[in-house]
């Protein structure tokens, strides 16, 4: 991970404030606010701002004065009700600013969750970073044959090898051509003094997918937590998943008892059909059950019973 100058001169000198305010605050998540967590090669996670805590969100279910109840436990039961109940509006009333440097690939993918607030380092305006990012070998695998999406087995030897060289030489000689088209180095420096260097919102097209790029990504609660549902899920890219893991931890700090909800009955849970809801019940009550009788797809049938952990009943 590298952070520029001006970058950590920032840290430090936000971390060194000392302001006091009448708002609530998560202690927390007051330790690592501004700080840099490391993701994946040059990638980091900074929480920079945010608004509101668990209380906020009693509050809010409330429209009451103040805080909300003297009573956690009162709390932390109508938070899980909330939750349980798919509550939404009083989640939304807390929100977080997040500073993330990503692969530019993963930032595509990220882009699709709409509900966010975000602003993105201008390669018009700024030559990016010679950062890119390499898998290690444990993540380089093969195009999954059941899934069209994911991924299969994991490559090794000299094929492993081989594709972790072409990621390389590929990211650096466009980096390379990216720079002569410019006429400029990334420290800033003029290659030819006697050459015009081509526009940098042109130049830049040039460029890998794996090039790094950075953002200021602000979400309210709920969409935070829309987000971290799929992105934190084991099904999701490995990539976008290790930024999703360590926003799941600020969550954690953030607002604790919205966070076991949330594991509980997001991540933990399940969601059953009406279908799905009988077959359940007739296992209940020591039915027989098949796939033909249920009026569900084999996907279904197979999803419901890993769900439920019935795997003797899988087809």
């Amino acid at each position: 991970m590298k952070l520029t100058k001006e970058q950590l001169d920032e840290i430090k000198n936000s971390q060194s404030q000392k302001n006091e305010t009448k708002r609530v605050t998560s202690p927390e998540l007051e330790k690592i606010l501004y700080e840099a967590i490391p993701a994946l090669d040059h990638g980091f996670v900074r929480v920079i701002d945010y608004m509101g805590d668990d209380s906020s969100i009693v509050q809010s279910a409330r429209v009451s004065y103040g805080k909300g109840t003297k009573q956690v436990s009162t709390d932390k039961g109508l938070i899980k009700y909330l939750m349980r109940h798919w509550h939404s509006t009083p989640f939304e009333m807390c929100e977080i600013k997040y500073h993330i440097k990503l692969p530019i690939f993963i930032a595509r993918q990220w882009i699709r969750h709409r509900t966010a607030n975000v602003n993105e380092y201008s390669a018009r305006y700024s030559i990016l970073d010679k950062e890119f990012y390499l898998p290690s070998k444990e993540n380089l695998a093969a195009q999954s044959t059941s899934n069209r999406q994911g991924r299969g087995e994991v490559l090794e030897g000299e094929q492993a090898n081989k594709v972790l060289e072409l990621l390389k030489n590929d990211a650096e000689r466009t980096y390379d051509n990216y720079e002569t088209m410019l006429n400029e180095r990334y420290d800033g420096s003029i290659i030819n003094e006697n050459e015009k260097g081509l526009a940098r919102e042109l130049a830049r097209m040039n460029l890998t997918l794996n090039t790094y790029t950075q953002w200021y990504w602000k979400t309210d609660l709920l969409n935070l937590m829309n987000f971290l549902r799929l992105r934190a899920d084991s099904h999701a890219q490995y990539e976008i998943r290790v930024y999703a893991d360590i926003m799941l931890d600020t969550l954690k700090k953030w607002v604790p008892i919205t966070y076991e909800a949330f594991m509980d009955y997001r991540v933990g849970g399940t969601e059953v059909s009406a279908k799905g809801k009988i077959i359940i019940q007739k296992l209940i009550k020591g039915e027989e059950i098949s796939l033909e009788g249920s009026g569900l797809s084999k996907r279904e049938w197979n999803e419901l019973m890993e769900a439920f952990d019935l795997k003797d009943k899988l087809i």
